[in-house]
């Protein structure tokens, strides 16, 4: 097989630092929210591991990670397809919207809201509880895992990475 003068293949047009970088997203992610389990499952939570969800604000790659790690922890985590399918859609949406914020603080947005509408909402359904205050439940949480853990990660990453 010859290859002409700047011909690459696709391995070699994403940097493997990159894929390294969403594997271990994505593994810490999982691990994370396995390791607090009691207090990241229910309508009363803080997903510690969701501090990481501000990081596509930092690393595109960072994306995918997340969205592989909330498969992981959902399918270990009780709720069902359900969960699996949604509160991982969650992640993702939130993501790819993370990575288009102007700031870091304005980072910590779209994953308090949209986990707090998409998980609040099919976690009242499952739980049978009132759907606002289980809304609500999640994005105190949320805003607990991405202001008070998340933006602190963030400057620190931000700091010691290079953007």
């Amino acid at each position: 097989m010859t290859f002409q003068k700047g011909s690459r293949n696709m391995l070699n047009r994403i940097p493997t630092i990159r894929i390294v970088r969403g594997a271990l997203v994505a593994g810490v992610y999982a691990a994370v929210t396995m390791l607090f389990a009691p207090l990241s499952f229910g309508p009363v939570q803080v997903r510690v591991s969701e501090a990481l969800t501000l990081l596509p604000w930092l690393w595109i790659e960072a994306v995918p990670g997340l969205f592989i790690g909330c498969i992981i922890a959902n399918l270990m985590g009780g709720f069902g397809i359900i969960d699996v399918i949604f509160g991982s859609a969650a992640t993702l949406a939130a993501a790819l919207l993370t990575c288009r914020m102007p700031s870091r603080y304005l980072a910590a947005v779209p994953p308090v809201v949209i986990n707090a509408l998409v998980v609040g909402g099919y976690l009242s359904i499952l739980l049978e509880l009132p759907v606002l205050p289980t809304m609500l439940y999640v994005g105190l949480g949320q805003i607990v895992a991405c202001c008070g853990l998340g933006i602190p990660l963030l400057a620190v990453m931000e700091r010691r990475f290079s953007r």
